[in-house]
């Protein structure tokens, strides 16, 4: 079962316009990795745990199923469930028979789930959590290990001085049928704070220890972190399948029919979706570019992400950590300075020279 229904507000604008399960990631969407991955580990049935608005997004991408039985189980209308809630109203669908993994669509994480299976079923367990470490936990649960796989306590979200551990929630669980009986029906329920912590005191609940590649693209900054990381995992392309004389800096990914000007520069880090149009002497790095988007003459973006669809005119600057939503024109001559988002479909004809929200 894979958790696609929440608001991605941290990652708005773009997320206007589609859930985080369709972030494209090296110009594939979050959720075709996560396909290929579960099907790699033989698992044959998923669960899509949705709104309406995710629903119709993701149906329209036609994402490639690999062999893989999709079934949609969508959340009421104006009636968010949180994490547990979908997990509850699935029940039937998930049936009583074995063990499920559950998975936040927003996670981008090279595991294993047969190996997190076997934990569960090794020291059975209710539910078993995969754990990673990372620096600051305050921004996750947070679970205090002992007696090996055991978690003694689990606190979502806690002061970093009062975080019982660096090792938090990985979204991806493993969860024995039992845990119906404890989610009540037809609410907004939170899995983390009130299923999680009761689960630790009783004994039940266990952690598996991730040690690959992990990441949560809840903000842009993290999303712009996974496509580097990934870039920097890829063989040097000699063939972008770009037209035009622009100059490439690897590492890059470019999709089809991508265009570059004469003397643009393109990278270091920088991802351009299907479609993309780069005039001349323009200057794009650390970037991700989503398809269909126009980059006009002598522009500049630098640490940005750019919208589907943006038309981006003449000598415009787009300075790091602004996101440019999905089909928003910037006039020519425009300076967008650090940290500003321009909501979709709008038009922007002059400087904004302070961070803040375009609406």
């Amino acid at each position: 079962m894979i958790l696609i229904g929440g608001f991605a507000t941290r990652l708005r604008p773009l997320s206007c316009t589609r859930p985080k399960a369709l972030f494209p990631i090296l110009n594939k969407p979050l959720l075709q990795w996560t396909f290929e991955r579960l099907a790699e580990d033989g698992i044959k049935e998923v669960i899509l745990a949705v709104n309406h608005q995710a629903e119709v997004f993701i149906k329209e991408q036609k994402i490639p199923k690999n062999g893989l039985k999709i079934t949609y189980s969508r959340d009421p209308l104006k009636k968010p469930l949180g994490t547990g809630g979908p997990i509850k109203k699935a029940e039937k669908l998930v049936g009583h028979d074995s063990p499920f993994l559950v998975l936040n669509g927003d996670i981008f994480a090279d595991i294993n789930y047969k190996e997190i299976f076997k934990t569960h079923e090794k020291e059975n367990a209710m539910a078993t959590i995969a754990l990673h470490n990372v620096k600051d936990p305050s921004k996750y649960g947070v679970a205090e290990l002992v007696k090996g796989n055991y978690i003694k306590k689990f606190v979502e979200k806690p002061p970093r001085k009062f975080a019982p551990s660096n090792l938090i929630n990985a979204g991806v669980y493993v969860l024995s049928p039992e845990i119906f009986e404890l989610i009540p029906k037809a609410r907004k329920v939170s899995i983390e704070r009130e299923v999680f912590p009761k689960l630790a005191e009783e004994g039940r609940l266990c952690g598996y220890i991730l040690e690959g590649l992990w990441i949560d693209i809840g903000e842009p900054r993290e999303f712009l972190e996974i496509n580097k990381t990934l870039l920097n995992s890829l063989v040097p392309l000699e063939e972008h399948k770009a037209r035009g004389r622009g100059k490439i800096k690897e590492p890059v990914a470019f999709d089809k029919n991508v265009s570059t000007g004469r003397q643009s520069v393109i990278g270091p880090y920088v991802v351009l979706g299907r479609n993309v149009t780069i005039g001349n002497s323009v200057c794009i790095k650390d970037s991700v570019v989503f398809p269909d988007a126009v980059i006009s003459d002598f522009s500049i973006v630098n640490g940005s992400i750019i919208g589907e669809g943006a038309m981006i005119g003449k000598k415009v600057e787009i300075n790091s950590g602004c996101i440019v939503g999905d089909h928003v024109k910037i006039r020519d001559n425009v300076t967008l300075s650090r940290g500003v988002s321009v909501c979709p479909a709008k038009e922007v004809s002059k400087s904004v020279l302070k961070p803040r929200y375009i609406v």
